[in-house]
């Protein structure tokens, strides 16, 4: 059943209407839980939804993630909530990436997006990198090792470390490749 998980305070003034925006979520038919922002106009007449936004692992993410949510980002937002694309679905005949699966060893996960750049946060304080981190779940976590290849060791092996452990690698790379720039500068 879907659910309400923030509404905002600010309101989005779009065409003479104005409108307050909520995050919602529920859960989907494999475990994971989907995220789209709804839109209602403060006189009740008018309510829009955008297409989903995030699909998260769980509800407790997906809630993570609509606190997150900036007033640019809510008004792109609203615009597509306003404006969708439609788009055919095109009819390719597709074939294999690859003539066969991944050698022993292969790291099987693809690079992943960081939900923040360790590195902007760093420039702020340590301390303050630290506590952001540790707000972070696990995979969170792993993604941000990843996309800033801040270790070689493989995702699956990332995976089973305690989040300490992996707030402790971050930190202690960012902190590291920080100095060495420093030095080269």
């Amino acid at each position: 059943m879907a659910e309400v998980l923030v509404t905002y305070n600010d309101t989005i003034n779009r065409h003479s209407v104005e409108y307050r925006a909520r995050a919602c979520g529920r859960e989907m038919d494999d475990g994971r839980w989907e995220g789209w922002i709804e839109f209602e106009s403060l006189d009740g007449e008018v309510v829009l939804r955008s297409g989903r936004e995030t699909t998260q692992p769980n509800r407790t993410d997906t809630a993570y993630w609509a606190t997150g949510l900036s007033p640019v980002y809510l008004e792109g937002a609203l615009e597509r909530a306003l404006h969708p694309a439609h788009t055919a679905p095109a009819v390719v005949e597709e074939t294999p990436a690859f003539e066969g699966p991944a050698p022993a060893g292969e790291d099987p996960l693809p690079r992943s997006e960081s939900v923040l750049n360790p590195f902007s946060v760093y420039r702020k304080g340590e301390a303050l990198l630290r506590s952001q981190l540790s707000a972070l779940a696990g995979w969170h976590l792993v993604n941000i090792i990843r996309a800033y290849d801040l270790s070689e060791t493989p995702a699956a092996t990332l995976s089973r470390l305690s989040n300490d452990e992996l707030i402790g690698l971050i930190v202690g790379a960012v902190r590291q490749r920080t100095t060495e720039e420093s030095l080269e500068h």
